[in-house]
């Protein structure tokens, strides 16, 4: 599969109320949070989306009040991270 883009229109974009030069990050973390929720992705995938490491991730889900979905793949991920050098 490759790349998707999705197209915002400007009237969109302008009315959010995020720092202009904070947009796109915003969106790429609100989108991972959203499909994190609904159980469409991973903690670590949508940690990826979102541009985040995992520490990251997991510190925004804690601030956002996102209850964790760790699966046995969220396992696997954290313990090859803890044995990597």
């Amino acid at each position: 599969m490759s790349d998707i883009t999705i197209t915002i229109p400007q009237e969109i974009v302008s009315a959010l109320r995020l720092p202009p030069d904070g947009v796109e990050s915003a969106l790429h973390q609100e989108l991972a949070l959203a499909l994190y929720m609904r159980g469409i992705l991973s903690s670590g995938k949508a940690a990826t989306l979102a541009g985040l490491k995992r520490w990251q991730w997991e510190e925004l889900l804690g601030v956002r009040k996102v209850p964790r979905h760790y699966t046995e793949e969220d396992l696997h991920v954290d313990i090859a991270y803890g044995s990597s050098d």
